[in-house]
This record gives C-alpha cells, sequence and structure tokens, in this order.
C-alpha cells in the first residue's frame, strides 16, 4: 500500500501520530491496519526520538522489555521506507534521517561499513542509499557490495550448472564420482555378491554413477527487463547476479534492461554486476510497456527469444498498450515470462489483474528464486523452439 492509497482518517493518523488514535477512531478498533501500520512504525522510528537521543549503532536498537514488534535497525528502516512511501516522502525522510535526527553511519562514516557483516539487507539499503554518500563512503560500500555479490553468484552458478550441465543418461554408467548421479539400485545389484548373511552387511566394492548427456543448445536469446522501482530491489539484486551467470553459459545472447519511465540498456555492464548495481538508480515512474517494446526491437529470431520481465505489474503509463506488446510477442513464438518476484523468497506482490491479463495473451506468470528460474530456462531451451 503506497501513500496514495490511504484513506483520509489513515493519512490524519500517520500525520498526528499515537495521541490521534482515540480522536480519529470510531470505536471499534485502530484507525490503521495492514500496511499503514508499517508506515506507523518506520515513521516512530525516526519521529518518535528526542533530539538529544544518543546517536544510534547502525546494526540494532535497544528493545524494549514488552511484546512490541522488534526494533528496526538502520538498514531494515531504510529498506523498509522505499517499499512504503513514494519518492518524494522518501527523500524528505531520509534528509530528515541525515540531518536532524543525524542517523548517518551508514552513509558517513567508512569504519561502521568496515565493521558490519555484509548481507543482502545492507546491500539493499547500499543501493537506497548511495547518491548520498561522499566518495570516501562509496568506495567502502563498493566493497561491501562487491562481497554480497560474490556470495549469491557462487550459490547460483551451482544452480545453473546443475540446471545446464545435461541430463542423467542411466542406460550408461561412467567413472566419474558426482553424489548427484550416484545410481543406487544399479550399485546394489553390482555388489549383492558381496553380502555377508551372518554380520547381514553388504561391502560395496563398486559404487557406480550415471553418466549425463550433454545438451547442445542452439543460440537463443534472453532478454531480462527489470523494475527499478524501489520495492523490487532485491529482484534488481538478483537479476543483475542472474545476467552475469547466464552471461557465461555457451549458446546464451544475454541482456539486461532496467527501467522506469525510461530504459537503460545495461547489457555491457552484465559480465560486472558490482558496477551494474552501482549504476541503478532505484525509484521513479513505471512505464513498463516502453520497456517491453524496447526488449521486442531487440529480438533477432522470435522463436528462440526469452524475455523476461520482471515487474510487480503496476502500470503506471498505458496498460492496454502492455497486454498488446506482449501479445504480439507471444503470437511471433516468442516466450514472455513474468517475475513478480525474483529473490531468494520469491514472495510475491504484485498488481494480479494486470497479470491475468498478460497471461490470457500467453505469458507465463510467476514468482521464483533465482535458482528455479535457472531450471525453467534450462527447461525451455532444451524443448526447442515453438
Amino acid at each position: 500500500m503506497k501513500a496514495a492509497n490511504l484513506g483520509p482518517l489513515e493519512r490524519w493518523r500517520l500525520l498526528l501520530g499515537d495521541a490521534a488514535e482515540t480522536a480519529l477512531g470510531d470505536g471499534s478498533g485502530g484507525v490503521l491496519s495492514g500496511a499503514s501500520q508499517a508506515m506507523d512504525r518506520a515513521l516512530d522510528w525516526l519521529y518518535g526520538r528526542d533530539d538529544e537521543q544518543e546517536d544510534r549503532d547502525v546494526l540494532s536498537r535497544e528493545r524494549a522489555a514488552d511484546l512490541s514488534a522488534s526494533a528496526l535497525s538502520v538498514p531494515e528502516w531504510i529498506n523498509q521506507i522505499h517499499t512504503l512511501f513514494p519518492k518524494e516522502t522518501i527523500e524528505r525522510l531520509e534528509r530528515d534521517a541525515v540531518e536532524h535526527y543525524k542517523i548517518n553511519e551508514l552513509i558517513t562514516q567508512p569504519e561502521v561499513l568496515q565493521r558490519v557483516q555484509p548481507s543482502q539487507a545492507l546491500l539493499e539499503a547500499v543501493l537506497h542509499t548511495k547518491h548520498l554518500m561522499n566518495p570516501e563512503v562509496l568506495a567502502m560500500a563498493r566493497n561491501l557490495v562487491a562481497a554480497v555479490v560474490r556470495q549469491l553468484i557462487d550459490a547460483l552458478a551451482v544452480e545453473l550448472q546443475q540446471a545446464f550441465s545435461g541430463v542423467r543418461n542411466r542406460r550408461q554408467h561412467t567413472r566419474h564420482a558426482n553424489a548427484r548421479n550416484f545410481d543406487a539400485m544399479a550399485t546394489l545389484r553390482a555388489n549383492l555378491k558381496h553380502y555377508d548373511p551372518s554380520t547381514r552387511r553388504l561391502v560395496i566394492e563398486r559404487a557406480l554413477f550415471n553418466s549425463r548427456s550433454t545438451r547442445h543448445l542452439e543460440r537463443w536469446q534472453i532478454i531480462l527487463v527489470v523494475d527499478q522501482s524501489g520495492s523490487m530491489v532485491s529482484s534488481v539484486i538478483h537479476s543483475a547476479v542472474t545476467a552475469a551467470c547466464l552471461s557465461q553459459l555457451p549458446g546464451i545472447d544475454t541482456h539486461l534492461l532496467a527501467f522506469d519511465t525510461e530504459v537503460v540498456n545495461l547489457t555491457d555492464e552484465r559480465s560486472d554486476p558490482v558496477e551494474l548495481l552501482m549504476k541503478v538508480q532505484l525509484g521513479g515512474g513505471t512505464d513498463i510497456q516502453k520497456a517491453m517494446r524496447y526488449a521486442a526491437e531487440l529480438v533477432d529470431a522470435p522463436r528462440r527469444a526469452i524475455i523476461v520481465l520482471i515487474s510487480d505489474f503496476y502500470e503506471g503509463a498505458a496498460p492496454h498498450l502492455l497486454v498488446r506488446i506482449v501479445r504480439e510477442l507471444c503470437a511471433q513464438g516468442s516466450r514472455v515470462l513474468g517475475l513478480a518476484a525474483l529473490d531468494q523468497d520469491a514472495v510475491p506482490a504484485y498488481d494480479r489483474d494486470m497479470a491475468r491479463k498478460l497471461v490470457e495473451v500467453g505469458a507465463e506468470v510467476g514468482a521464483m528464486t533465482p535458482g528455479q528460474l535457472a531450471r525453467w530456462l534450462a527447461e525451455k531451451l532444451k524443448g526447442g523452439a515453438r
């Protein structure tokens, strides 16, 4: 829920704070519910403090000894406001946090970035606030981004290798021992002669492993089209990592586009996800149809092209044009996959009505982890053109 979707009472309650709860309520319960409660907690985290309060630690805030929700850390707060509020409100909150309340550890103190543990939450906070950092802090932040990206690439590379390495050939065995290819039934049959009835033990003298057939892929185009609005930051990160890994595979021509109301072609930076992420500008409006039109112009062989739209599908421009371009892409034989989330949790929050319309004209829509996307792509590429 963005601020534009709030009712009048919710707006006044958020503006006036806890003291207005009784006056604005109708006696049936609190004025706020759901996302508006999260907005209230984020606002209270910042404005519910005394000016004389000591500078906060970047990792945590003291928790009260009650049953209230856990206090937010600075990175968590930054990530939440970029999900909950519109751009102009975010800018005001960040400015007040830094200039008025001096909550500036993350973006002004290199020693803080040196001692914090690299994590995706911290990476997201850096991407949200890098425009506020001075050059020294930005250099430290880049190192943090690189550390987290390396972790993500290492994890995804294993899943990509498994997805694209070929299929088991159960009729042929190999001397190459690999736990994924262990043929348990054949191993038992081959070693039954070594069974000792007195001890009831079977001695395995020779373990058997299935070989894998090589997948010979014809050249395909994979075009990742990524919404860079603030709420999609996790998907932006995983899209950059996915593009970097896919670009290393033979037979695949990978493109990466980022968009808000404009489209930026980041394909030349796909092999360097750290540099790519440092260039991404989060926030702004959303013109999905323009991005999909740009992607359509990149298609060389329609029946060997997969366009992956990573967005919440809240079209800020012309919804009917978005449906039209997706229909045209599907009609020419291209595959269109719409992802409402591409991250480790794969928890979608999206415009279900628009998603339904895209499915009706031929797209597939879902939410996936990067590993699931890799397996989906491998399956489609193995299946060949339509």
